[in-house]
């Protein structure tokens, strides 16, 4: 597994293992059990993960969440932090680092930022620029649905347009912080909103992510 996937995995691990299987997350509805039986499912039952973007997939992808939320939690936790079967797609680096280092952080972050005692995360430069070459790349496909234009901005002024369209807001920040905001957890995203307040507010309710 490559580096960013890896220790992003670990992190989530160890995150859930701290948090407890009824802790809640940033995800809607669910718990830590949730979170990690999502995890689980997407990399060991691809025959169900399908679900999670085709609706004929859907009721084969319930079904796999429901047996395997209802496995022990530390069994789940295991899982994850062991990695996939060999035989996976997602056992091969570059997928793993293509599919995984995002997909990580952000659960990470859901474990983390739903809990009372959390505390700012400081990425380092590597991973940042990591996930910023990987939000330019998913920006138009996480922000396809917003109901404004949208402009991501790095402090450094870099930019990327997620979202062509008027009023257009601007939203800036380090790009951890971006790559939440764009996969849809506005709330708990630390950036700053720049434009018209009607378009602010539409944008900060509006439904983004893949």
């Amino acid at each position: 597994m490559s580096t960013h996937a890896k220790r992003e995995r670990l992190l989530l691990a160890d995150l859930l293992e701290a948090a407890g299987p009824q802790a809640p997350t940033l995800c809607e509805g669910w718990t830590c059990r949730d979170l990690a039986a999502h995890v689980v499912v997407r990399e060991r039952r691809p025959d169900a993960a399908g679900g999670l973007l085709l609706k004929v997939l859907r009721e084969r992808l319930d079904r796999a969440m429901a047996e395997y939320t209802a496995k022990p939690y530390e069994e789940l936790v295991q899982l994850i932090r062991t990695g996939p079967p060999k035989l996976s797609v997602y056992a091969l680096k570059q997928v793993d680092e293509a599919a995984n280092a995002v997909e990580f952080y952000v659960h990470a972050e859901d474990v983390r930022r739903a809990q009372p005692d959390w505390s700012p995360r400081e990425l380092d430069p590597v991973f940042a620029d990591a996930l910023w070459s990987r939000l330019e790349k998913l920006a138009r496909l996480t922000g396809r649905r917003s109901p404004v234009g949208l402009v991501l901005r790095r402090p450094d002024g870099r930019t990327a347009v997620a979202h062509k369209g008027v009023p257009v807001v601007t939203v800036t920040g380090e790009p951890g912080e971006l790559t939440l905001f764009c996969f849809g957890r506005q709330a708990a995203a630390s950036v700053d909103l720049e434009g018209d307040k009607e378009a602010v507010s539409r944008l900060t309710t509006a439904q983004l992510g893949i």
